[in-house]
């Protein structure tokens, strides 16, 4: 074969490549719109609420359904408003099993001024989702992952059978919503592991 003749075939499959990349970009969001228009949703859902930018130092966490969304992470990605405390006599240690009830709402949605319906295991275990758990402070295991590490923020400050709302943008949530920079607003329920 001819050198010039495979160049030019190597050029032209890269063009059509190229080619084919593009149009596939144009159709959908690059992941940098994904996340502007994340943090749009998510700022604009905390703007109608109270929002402290951290935890008081004293510790004394304000509760119920008019309490302020606490600040969790120092990059904002996560906000917690504690419905229910809990006993805090009886924590989540590392290595623990949690299982957690949860409904959530997706923040893009709502933004987008959507009717949005709740989604999750809350009201019905026979949703599909049954049990769900996590093993706290624990990043590897798969069933653990599935769930993101935002949701176990709270449980440094809530103890078992406690109650919290929170905002969760991608980077902490489940799995299945990261790489379409999804947030949510997530009531959830914590419960001790019975052995």
């Amino acid at each position: 074969m001819n050198k010039g003749y495979i160049t030019r075939s190597v050029l032209a499959a890269g063009m059509i490549l190229l080619l084919a990349g593009a149009s596939s970009c144009s159709k959908g969001k690059s992941y940098s719109e994904l996340l502007r228009d994340e943090e749009k949703a998510t700022n604009w859902y905390l703007s109608g609420q109270r929002v402290e930018t951290g935890i008081p130092k004293d510790s004394v966490l304000q509760t119920g359904s008019d309490a302020p969304f606490y600040r969790l992470d120092k990059d904002g990605y996560v906000y917690m408003q504690v419905v229910e405390l809990g006993d805090t006599s009886d924590m989540a240690d590392p290595g623990d099993l949690v299982y957690f009830r949860f409904m959530r709402r997706n923040l893009l949605q709502m933004y987008d001024g959507q009717d949005v319906i709740p989604e999750g295991n809350a009201d019905d275990m026979a949703s599909g989702l049954g049990t769900t758990s996590f093993v706290y402070g624990n990043t590897e295991l798969s069933g653990t992952t599935t769930w993101g590490t935002g949701i176990q923020m709270p449980l440094r400050m809530v103890g078992n059978h406690s109650e919290v709302n929170l905002v969760l943008r991608s980077y902490y949530g489940f799995q299945v919503d990261q790489a379409d920079c999804i947030p949510y607003i997530i009531n959830i329920k914590y419960f001790k592991a019975e052995y």
